[in-house]
């Protein structure tokens, strides 16, 4: 077994899904519960085919978003990973009814920060080991911290 670090390219600010699903139609029933959850939001959405063809099944309502996502998805490689990348909107508008769309097994992040993959690569194929989200932690808010999450939260529209 082989282990590598792979890194998501993308923009610096743009979020994104990555998870795990079962099944050659994932890629047409996110893109539904997407639709459905947000009309607003532009996505591109990638799901790694596992067995038949093995190829990158692909949707979405914008083609830069579609391509960002398919790229991704060949790096990874990574039988039944799926990828969402997203503008005018956050993973939290449309997390539950990703995680909600039967064939999707798990998600292992929903984020706009700089993201690594841990992968295995055997003779069989490859998989996701786990993700490295972020940078570490170093320390706990303060006062002040709380007054600026919570000024942020207010800005993005979270919070009244």
């Amino acid at each position: 077994m082989n282990l590598s670090v792979m890194t998501i390219e993308k923009p610096p600010e743009m979020n994104f899904i990555l998870g795990h699903a079962h099944f050659i139609k994932t890629v047409d029933d996110i893109y539904e519960a997407i639709v459905q959850t947000n009309p607003g939001m532009k996505f591109g959405v990638a799901f790694c085919e596992a067995s038949g063809p093995c190829l990158v099944r692909s949707a979405g309502n914008d083609e830069a978003l579609v391509m960002l996502a398919r790229s991704n998805a060949l790096a990874i490689s990574a039988g039944h990973t799926f990828v969402v990348f997203m503008e005018k909107g956050f993973p939290v508008n449309i997390l539950n009814a990703v995680k909600l769309v039967t064939e999707v097994c798990r998600v292992y992040c929903a984020t706009a920060n700089p993201t690594q993959l841990i992968i295995a690569e055997t003779e069989q194929g490859r998989g996701i080991l786990g993700v490295i989200d972020g940078s570490a932690t170093k320390g706990v808010e303060s006062e002040d911290d709380v007054r600026t999450r919570r000024e942020f939260l207010r800005k993005i529209g979270y919070k009244l």
